[in-house]
C-alpha cells in the first residue's frame, strides 16, 4: 500500500510573506500540494512555476484554467493527465473551478482534485453539486483537497462526503483564520478505499505569516 503525504493550503493570493510561505511547505514535505488562491491572471504560467520552484515541487495542473486552483507533486508523483472544471457564473459573483490531475505513484493510479467554494451561502450548493457530479466520473481512487467556505456541519460538505471522507475525522482544530482561529473550512476528503494514517493543521509560527489560512495535511495509505 504506498503512502502518500497530501497537503491543501489557501496561500491568501500570495499577499503574506512569501519566505515564510516557502518555509511552511517545505517544512510539510508533501508528495501533492493542493493550493487555493494561486495565481490565475497576468503571467500565471511564470508565477506558479515560481512558486512550484520554491516549494521544491514540479506544477501539475491549475492556474488560470481553473480559476486560481493549483496542484503541484513532488518528482515521487507521475502526472499522466490534467483538466479543470469551471463553475456556473453567478452575475455579480467571482468565478471559480476545480483542478483535476490524473497521477501515478508507483503502480497505483489515483486523482487529485482542488477547488474553493464561494463564500456565499446561496452560491455554494449549486457550485458543490457540479464538483460532486464530476467527481462521480473518477474511476480511481481520489483525493479532494478544498477550502469549502464552510463548517463540518454544512450542506455542501455533507453532500461531498456522501461518497468521500474526511481525512479529519473527530479532529475539530480550525484552520482559519490565523490570528484568530475558528472555523475549520479547509478539508481533504478523500475515497474511502484509501487509508488515512495521520492529519494535522500545521500551526507553527511561520505559518501565522505565510497567510490567512493554516494548511492541513495527511498520511494516506493507497490501495494497491
Amino acid at each position: 500500500m504506498p503512502q502518500l503525504r497530501v497537503a491543501s493550503y489557501n496561500v491568501h493570493s500570495l499577499r503574506d510573506d512569501r519566505r515564510a510561505l516557502t518555509e511552511v511547505v517545505r517544512a510539510l514535505d508533501p508528495d501533492v500540494l493542493v493550493v487555493q488562491e494561486a495565481p490565475r491572471g497576468l503571467r500565471w504560467r511564470t508565477r506558479c512555476a515560481g512558486l512550484a520552484r520554491d516549494f521544491g515541487l514540479v506544477y501539475a495542473a491549475g492556474g488560470l484554467p481553473s480559476l486560481g486552483n493549483l496542484i503541484l507533486v513532488s518528482y515521487r508523483v507521475r502526472v499522466r493527465d490534467t483538466w479543470a472544471l469551471r463553475y456556473p457564473l453567478t452575475p455579480g459573483r467571482h468565478m471559480r473551478g476545480a483542478a483535476f490531475a490524473r497521477c501515478v505513484v508507483g503502480r497505483t493510479p489515483f486523482v487529485v482534485v482542488g477547488t474553493h467554494l464561494a463564500t456565499d451561502s446561496a452560491e455554494r450548493p449549486g457550485q458543490a453539486r457540479t464538483l460532486a457530479k464530476a467527481l462521480a466520473d473518477v474511476d480511481v481512487p481520489l483525493v479532494l483537497g478544498a477550502d469549502l467556505n464552510e463548517e463540518p456541519n454544512g450542506a455542501c460538505r455533507g453532500l461531498l462526503v456522501e461518497n468521500l471522507a474526511d481525512v479529519a475525522g473527530e479532529d475539530g482544530t480550525p484552520t482559519y483564520p490565523v490570528h484568530a482561529p475558528g472555523r475549520r473550512i479547509d478539508a481533504l476528503l478523500v475515497d474511502p478505499a484509501i487509508e488515512v494514517r495521520g492529519y494535522r493543521v500545521a500551526d507553527t509560527p511561520a505559518a501565522h505569516r505565510a497567510s490567512d489560512h493554516f494548511p492541513i495535511v495527511a498520511e494516506l495509505g493507497l490501495p494497491d
